[in-house]
């Protein structure tokens, strides 16, 4: 790769495209490699040309007959303007680039109405790193969005990197053999193997690229100083009182000594005689993008900038920030921050600290993500006081790029991790997010605290879309995931000792050992409140009980198959330490399956006499934690049971809905668009052919200005009946009958015309009230579902009954599409006011799986339809058998953000 050593950051701007009109800025991304690197994927243009000479002067000759079945030693005028001129529709490249050169491309062209022949060629030198694979995941996601739906390709036969790019992509493929030559087609819509495939990989890469950060055979401080008090002499003492395995360097233009506390120093990162693997910044924002450069120029892998006045000071720090992070990218490094704390990686052979905290946490099973660097320090010492070890800690400051989401990739295949942490001021990118976490927390437990649920602010320096969403949201979104939510820093760390420490509940029975009848009385308050269910009688013992005393109680609930999990209190009627109790606590618990919590001598951390020491000092797999109190202790219990039930059960598919059309509701929503270029609510008739392409059909309502109008109409209609108001001041009002139901006939109708214009005050305007007559409907329940594409989350669905009073309490459920059987029976269940469904006082009970089967319609449409950014069905009844919508509002609008977790790869 050609060195940038002559761009500085003025110069900066050789990097931005010199695009057409028409140039699709949507089909750039940044991208992670096989290898954990990054690179920028992006359309070719015109002004591309030298740099696809270069390019493919670079390329051997035996890549070059691969690719073109013959000597082609070099590319004409014709060919460079052929290759570089596309139309983006149906023609179109795309190629990879890192720094200021290309290494890839990717390109199709029509050869049908709907399919296009694809090809690829890629640098020798960066051949294995998964170019192909990801350039063929988005020439498919673009040709899909130009109305291509199949590829083909020719391929030698001799040529198995590329065979291997289509055969392993996840689609399925046919293969015939002509002429010498392999004949490729295949379908390129999106299946659940090739999400399957691309997610793994996308896991995979993701994960390297955190793993490279982490571990680091050389590290690098830029700014580093001698002056106490100073960032740069905070980060250089840190990374050197870490006892890290590595080479460290400290990076200052002061070079009048050899050395500063022991570590070399040198002017620039350049002039360091080895390699460099990771770098800390602490220097001006201003200088940070050359700094860049030299790292670049370098090699380095990846920077933790820890200098602040970036996105949080404005827009000029705006600007400075995604400076710093295009221009890494580009080069192939991550970056964590900026404004960051720093990360700590206490892996032996690593012992890394490159933060501003002078706490080196012990080495434990515990990972933690913390956005706020403000808390990081205080976080820190907590759990240090709490006994609770760390594997490795990051805080990511402005999260510019390094996110809580690419931790998570890492810690699923991280072995030394079995219990995550999450401090998250904000979601960058919900549902990739709710994806990567949902992933994860089937594998280890993941305990989450989200500040601003309330306001949803976003603190400063932290570039997202605003979500207009209520708290609420979250909240499903965690528990959809499979995520532990928190609502405080003490329940995180009460609810990672018990992970830390001890296995999961297998149910929801507690026993209670106890000395204390006022504690054990808080213990069964906190049950009854969390859901958690007694064993038995508490085993209540004398305020003075022994050890036998204790140890015969425990004998008893650790034999009980009933028991799932043990409360111990332990508080002695004077100074004692305990530690015969403690000896039989821990004989008691010694292999059982489980869990055990414990208020003992009211200590917050795991104490010395119930710890199982591990081969570091700290505690291992089976020390049993003590809180504060009960309550303490009884909150984190149920947060591990509720998070052990989500494990337990199957995981769900999404169900297969064969009658939908998604190709005609694609097709309407273009042609509607064509018609409303800046969207519009759609009428009676195109939500009626909308919804029918997802099998949803809604009982016809015809309007009426007069009796007379609504005489003839309901007779049309053979009458049994309703009249209903439909204007929205109306609509649900609980001081007003909006609907009357049961005409059977003119008399009927003439009555409840006469009494509702009366009642609405519109006897000499009509129309106001917006009357329709309708086909009575089975009696039954009513309920509302709801989709609604937000800026941030894209497509979230709400379920809840009916009524202005459910609307008051917001009693709805959450979730994000896709549903699984799972997340749509859930939603009907958890609403408050879920028991009317299920026969409340001896009513009938509604059909629950009609609600679910609408749930999942609800679902499926505003998945494949992301322009319908509004869609309610307001009004259903749930009757014994069946469900009828009675009334529907959608809204068609042109998508100008899309969805930030597409098909594809790419770092958002």
């Amino acid at each position: 790769m050609t060195s940038p050593d002559d761009t500085s950051a003025g110069q900066l701007a050789q990097y931005a495209v010199q695009a057409p009109a028409d140039y699709p800025v949507d089909f750039e991304a940044d991208v992670v490699l096989r290898d954990g690197a990054t690179a920028r994927l992006r359309p070719i243009t015109p002004s591309d040309a030298d740099l696809l000479v270069e390019f493919y002067a670079r390329v051997s000759e035996q890549s070059k007959y691969y690719r073109f079945f013959a000597p082609y030693p070099q590319l004409s005028d014709r060919d460079v303007a052929r290759f570089t001129q596309v139309d983006y529709h149906d023609r179109l490249a795309l190629i990879v680039t890192v720094g200021n050169e290309m290494i890839g491309v990717g390109r199709y062209e029509r050869t049908g109405r709907r399919t296009a022949e694809v090809a690829f060629l890629i640098e020798d030198a960066h051949q294995g790193r998964g170019l192909g694979q990801l350039l063929l995941e988005h020439l498919a996601q673009a040709a899909r969005e130009n109305g291509i739906t199949r590829f083909v390709a020719e391929v030698l036969p001799d040529n198995r990197k590329m065979i291997t790019v289509f055969t392993e992509a996840g689609y399925k493929v046919a293969r015939e053999f002509e002429d010498g030559v392999i004949m490729v087609e295949f379908d390129i819509a999106p299946t659940d193997t090739s999400f399957g495939v691309m997610q793994a990989r996308e896991q995979r890469s993701e994960a390297l690229s955190i793993a490279r950060l982490l571990t680091p055979a050389s590290v690098a401080v830029i700014g580093a100083s001698r002056r106490e008090g100073t960032i740069g002499n905070a980060l250089l003492r840190n990374l050197r009182d870490s006892g890290f395995s590595g080479r460290m360097y400290a990076i200052n233009a002061d070079t009048s000594a050899e050395d500063f506390e022991g570590v070399p120093v040198y002017p620039t990162i350049r002039d360091v005689p080895d390699t460099v693997d990771l770098v800390i910044v602490a220097i001006r924002a201003d200088k940070v993008a050359d700094v860049v450069l030299d790292c670049a120029a370098k090699g380095v892998r990846g920077l933790v900038v820890v200098s602040s006045g970036f996105a949080e000071v404005g827009d000029e720090g705006r600007k400075l920030q995604r400076q710093l992070v295009g221009l890494a990218r580009s080069y192939g490094m991550r970056v964590i921050g900026p404004n960051a704390l720093g990360l700590i990686n206490t892996a032996a052979g690593v012992s890394l600290n490159a933060t501003l905290s002078p706490t080196m946490p012990s080495r434990g099973r515990v990972a933690f993500f913390c956005q706020s660097g403000a808390l990081g320090v205080p976080i820190l010492a907590d759990m240090a006081t709490r006994g609770v070890g760390l594997s490795s800690f990051v805080s990511a400051g402005n999260r510019a790029d390094v996110s809580g989401n690419d931790l998570m990739q890492f810690w699923y295949s991280d072995e030394a991790t079995e219990v995550v942490l999450l401090y998250l001021e904000s979601l960058g990118n919900p549902r990739k997010f709710s994806r990567v976490a949902r992933r994860l927390a089937g594998r280890k437990p993941v305990v989450a605290l989200k500040s601003g649920r309330a306001t949803q602010g976003v603190p400063v320096g932290q570039l997202v879309r605003r979500s207009k969403l209520p708290a609420a949201t979250i909240d499903s979104m965690f528990r959809q995931s499979g995520l532990i939510g928190v609502d405080t820093t003490g329940e995180l760390f009460d609810v990672a000792q018990l992970l830390a420490h001890q296995p999961l509940p297998k149910g929801r029975r507690v026993a209670i050992v106890s000395n204390s009848d006022a504690l054990t009385l808080l213990a069964l308050d906190t049950m009854a409140e969390v859901g958690l269910q007694v064993a038995g009688e508490p085993r209540n013992l004398s305020p003075d009980a022994a050890a036998a005393d204790f140890g015969a109680a425990l004998a008893e609930v650790f034999a009980d198959e009933r028991v799932h999990s043990v409360v111990v209190i332990y508080t002695p009627p004077v100074q004692s330490g305990g530690a015969e109790v403690a000896a039989v606590l821990a004989a008691a618990a010694a292999g059982s399956d489980k869990p055990v919590v414990s208020t003992f001598l009211a200590s917050r951390s795991v104490p010395k006499e119930l710890q199982v020491p591990d081969g570091d000092g700290g505690a291992a797999r089976g020390s049993i934690p003590s809180f504060l109190n009960p309550q303490y202790a009884v909150g984190a219990l149920a947060k591990a049971t509720q998070y052990a039930e989500w494990r337990r059960r199957s995981d769900s598919g999404v169900p297969d809905l064969p009658d939908v059309n998604t190709s005609g509701a694609e097709d309407f929503v273009a042609e509607y668009l064509q018609r409303h270029p800046k969207g519009a609510d759609l009428d009676d008739s195109d939500r009626q052919l909308l919804l029918s392409f997802y099998g949803i059909s809604v009982l016809p309502a015809f309007p009426v200005l007069s009796a007379d109008e609504a005489v003839a109409r309901a007779a049309d209609l053979g009458f049994e009946v309703i009249l209903k108001a439909t204007a929205e001041q109306w609509r649900m009002r609980p001081d007003l009958a909006d609907i009357w139901r049961h005409i059977h006939d003119e008399d009927d109708m003439r009555a409840a015309w006469g009494e509702m214009t009366r009642t609405f005050g519109v006897a000499s305007d009509p129309g106001r009230a917006q009357f329709v007559v309708q086909k009575m409907a089975p009696v039954g329940v009513p309920v509302v579902i709801s989709a609604l594409e937000d800026v941030s989350f894209g497509p979230v669905v709400t379920f809840g009954l009916s009524g202005v009073a459910t609307d008051l309490l917001g009693d709805r459920s959450y979730r994000m599409p896709p549903l699984t059987t799972r997340d749509a029976a859930e939603m009907v269940r958890e609403v408050r006011a879920a028991p009317l469904l299920y026969g409340y006082r001896g009513t009938d009970p509604a059909d629950i799986a009609a609600i679910e089967n609408l749930l999942h319609r609800v679902s499926r449409l505003t998945l494949d339809l992301e322009e319908v950014v509004k869609l309610d069905l307001r009004s259903i009844l749930v009757a014994i058998q069946g469900a009828t919508v009675l009334d529907a509002a959608i809204r068609i609008a042109p998508n100008e953000k899309p969805r930030q977790d597409t098909p594809v790869r790419r770092l958002t």
